[in-house]
């Protein structure tokens, strides 16, 4: 999921470590087996996947100068899905004919990912590991992902400079979270968990939702630009997710490098 960057003199491998909430990572690992069933304790994500593809599917052709109608919007692009899970937003991806990397810390959920490509027949490069190894070798993408991450991040800024330095010149970073706000607190975590029982109780905590100006921030501070930003909602009419018209519960953001 994540990794500060480290002090000089220090042990690398200890500070990725240190880093890394444990407690997050076995969270999701315990939840490998049930992560593609749409009615299980992935099914919000399931439900907002349709709309969180579009917009990344259209906010990259804007950033390449592609039409997003083409049956191969993303063809020959790489991409990168950091905290990937068991790979709902890498295959999608990779049928719009992006070159997809999903990493992720929990094995269980990756080892998932890897048989469900291989019987989907899609290549995907899946790796346990950290985006700080990803930013340490030196590997660019034309588009770095980290979904619904950045809230079980223990250091929200040192994740956003990561996840930029893994964006090759002239590609996107796509993040999407939750508001620190009261309404968040209500429909995250009060009716999304105990309420409505569509996530597992614990999934998240209010303290650690980022405000989209303060995300804004820590993304210009990687060095980014800010495109846009996209908030998303529950319509109980359709049973859909929608575009929302303030960024105060889920929004999506995506920022480019020059």
């Amino acid at each position: 999921m994540k990794r500060n960057a480290t002090k000089t003199g220090a042990d690398p491998d200890a500070s990725a470590r240190a880093a890394v909430d444990e407690r997050e990572v076995q969270k999701f690992a315990g939840l490998a087996a049930e992560w593609w069933d749409p009615a299980g304790p992935m099914a919000p994500l399931h439900a907002l996947n349709p709309w969180r593809i579009d917009a990344i599917k259209q906010a990259v052709c804007r950033q390449f100068g592609q039409d997003p109608s083409t049956r191969q919007p993303l063809l020959g692009r790489t991409l990168l899905d950091i905290g990937c899970g068991a790979g709902l937003l890498c295959e999608p991806m990779s049928r719009l004919d992006a070159v997809v990397t999903g990493i992720d810390p929990a094995e269980e959920v990756i080892e998932v990912a890897r048989a469900h490509a291989a019987a989907e027949q899609l290549s995907i490069d899946y790796r346990t590991g950290l985006v700080g190894d990803i930013a340490a070798a030196g590997q660019r993408f034309d588009i770095v992902c980290a979904l619904e991450v950045v809230e079980h991040s223990e250091d929200p800024a040192s994740f956003v400079r990561e996840a930029a330095a893994c964006v090759a010149d002239g590609g996107l970073l796509v993040l999407s979270t939750i508001a620190r706000t009261n309404r968040a607190w209500l429909q995250a975590i009060v009716a999304a968990e105990y309420l409505l029982r569509w996530l597992p109780t614990g999934t998240h905590e209010w303290k650690r939702f980022v405000n989209a100006s303060e995300l804004a921030r820590m993304v210009r501070a990687a060095g980014l630009t800010l495109r846009e930003v996209r908030s998303v909602r529950y319509d109980a009419r359709t049973g859909r997710f929608v575009d929302a018209p303030r960024p105060d519960v889920n929004y999506l953001m995506v920022a480019a490098k020059a």
